[in-house]
């Protein structure tokens, strides 16, 4: 028995934000049924073919679910779109600015046919501001809220590399919608709410925008490096491997100079004895770490981080995340059916003892139509 066994979650969804917010819903148990268009079905899908002829877009974010393809376009598909939401407990929506009204399909149209129903639209810049009708995909919404110019080197702004914007508009929607689900326990009513990625994701670049607009300056981009902290950031080894370490007080650098550098009369350099000093003179401070380091493989230096309690990482690539011992140890792959056969498949991070995760198939486009239909007590599709 999951936590949201029971809950019927109808979305009419595409891309990243929605599907993401869902999955999770999904997740946990809550019967998520994916309205797509006959066919071809959410556009994501198509975004390459690396998954055994699968989209890696679309195979992250849509197991354990169920696909119903409707041309929403038909008066008669409509209404068996309003037959499903009377049955349902959530209706989810990130469809273009005034789709879904055009559909029949607002706010508080639904919430005057079906009083109990939670309703969550995804937009991009919100359902009102002069932005309301821009398109709003998540690199242009990470440019209009200053991601780029936070992230990259001090030479050139970069994106981030994983579709940050529509991560962060997933993820208030799925924590509105379970505590939409909550209030719904003590009053008895549903409610609508809405969340942008513009929105979403302004809110986690809080610490830079207080930042700038009470200190006057934006944070420097540093690229790998911490911007007020040093050493923390990347350092080479004789290997040719790249270590990162990050030194938080000056307890830990005096203990980084004698334990791992073998060198504790660095410490009290008036280049580096406190942090605004080593921050000052970062060039300085890299060469004698990394002449330190220079005899040394990348095993050898984490070792000695780890014996002397230095927090430190190794620069991985994502190829060596799929294989990370963590992951391996812990049991965080799972098997999931599709279309193309099993997958390998993330364990969702929220661990409950004794709760075996979910892993229900990806669902083909319209692979559930004829079990929908005779829920519904069609035998087809209607006509009109």
């Amino acid at each position: 028995m999951l936590p949201l066994s029971g809950i019927t979650v109808v979305s009419l969804e595409q891309a990243v934000a929605a599907p993401f917010a869902t999955r999770q819903l999904a997740d946990l148990g809550a019967r998520v049924i994916k309205v797509e268009r006959p066919g071809s079905g959410d556009f994501a899908r198509s975004y390459d073919t690396t998954v055994r002829g699968l989209s890696s877009h679309f195979v992250w974010l849509n197991r354990n679910k169920e696909s119903f393809a409707l041309d929403l376009k038909q008066p008669g598909q409509r209404r068996v779109l309003g037959e499903l939401l009377a049955r349902a407990d959530v209706f989810v929506q990130n469809l273009a600015p005034g789709a879904a009204e055009r559909l029949g399909l607002g706010p508080d149209e639904l919430l005057a046919q079906h009083p109990r129903l939670i309703v969550c639209g995804i937009s991009g810049y919100g359902t009102d501001g002069p932005y309301r009708d821009k398109k709003a995909y998540d690199l242009l919404v990470q440019c209009e809220t200053g991601v780029p110019v936070l992230t990259g080197t001090p030479d050139e702004p970069a994106k981030t590399g994983i579709p940050v914007a529509d991560l962060a508009g997933g993820m208030y929607a799925y924590s509105g919608v379970l505590s939409a689900l909550f209030e719904r326990e003590r009053t008895g009513r549903g409610q609508a709410f809405e969340v942008s990625l513009f929105d979403a994701l302004t809110e986690w670049v809080g610490f830079p925008l207080y930042y700038t607009v009470y200190g006057g300056t934006q944070p420097a981009r540093t690229g790998l490096s911490h911007a007020a902290i040093a050493p923390y950031g990347p350092y080479a080894c004789g290997d040719g491997e790249t270590i990162f370490l990050a030194v938080q007080n000056d307890r830990e650098w005096q203990r980084l100079c004698a334990d791992v550098l073998g060198r504790p009369s660095v410490a009290t350099h008036e280049s580096f004895a406190t942090n605004d000093a080593r921050s000052a003179n970062r060039d300085e401070l890299r060469v004698v770490l990394e002449e330190a380091f220079a005899p040394l493989d990348s095993a050898t230096v984490l070792a000695r981080l780890d014996a002397a309690s230095i927090a430190n990482a190794r620069l991985r690539g994502i190829a060596q995340l799929a294989e990370h011992p963590q992951l391996a140890e812990r049991g965080r792959w799972g098997e999931v059916g599709s279309p193309a056969g099993p997958l390998r498949a993330l364990v969702p991070p929220v661990t409950v003892a004794g709760r075996t995760p979910r892993f229900d198939p990806i669902p083909d486009v319209g692979e559930h139509n004829p079990a929908l239909l005779a829920e519904l007590g069609y035998d087809e599709l209607p006509a009109d």
